[in-house]
């Protein structure tokens, strides 16, 4: 497969880990849109937000459960902002199921902030 983030999970490509379980997976963004920003992956591939279902929505679950964790542990008591994006006209640029998680700064509202 020729996924980034399956290359990242892996350990193909390089990353500065914010977390890691047997399910998920959080680094930060090589590209960060405020002090605070880093993704969390499942580990398993699943393309979008379009391609969940019952079968592997659990993950999805757990994915919130971890950023709850890991905004509380960062002491993101402020607030923070989850994006996903599904698609081309959304601006996913990396088609494995991903959430930002964005935070350290008073946050606008923006159609542009992408993948």
């Amino acid at each position: 497969m020729d996924c980034l983030f399956c290359k990242i999970i892996n350990g193909e490509i390089p990353s500065k880990k914010v977390y890691e379980d047997d399910q998920v997976y959080a680094f930060y963004d090589i590209a960060p849109i405020a002090p605070v920003h880093f993704l969390v992956i499942p580990k398993q591939h699943i393309s979008g937000a379009a391609a969940v279902t019952a079968e592997n929505s659990a993950v999805v679950a757990h994915i919130f459960e971890v950023i709850a964790k890991i905004t509380k542990d960062m002491g993101l008591d402020g607030g923070f902002r989850v994006i996903t994006n599904n698609g081309d006209d959304a601006g996913q640029t990396v088609k494995h199921l991903h959430f930002h998680v964005i935070a350290g700064k008073k946050l606008g509202w923006s159609s542009e902030q992408g993948d």
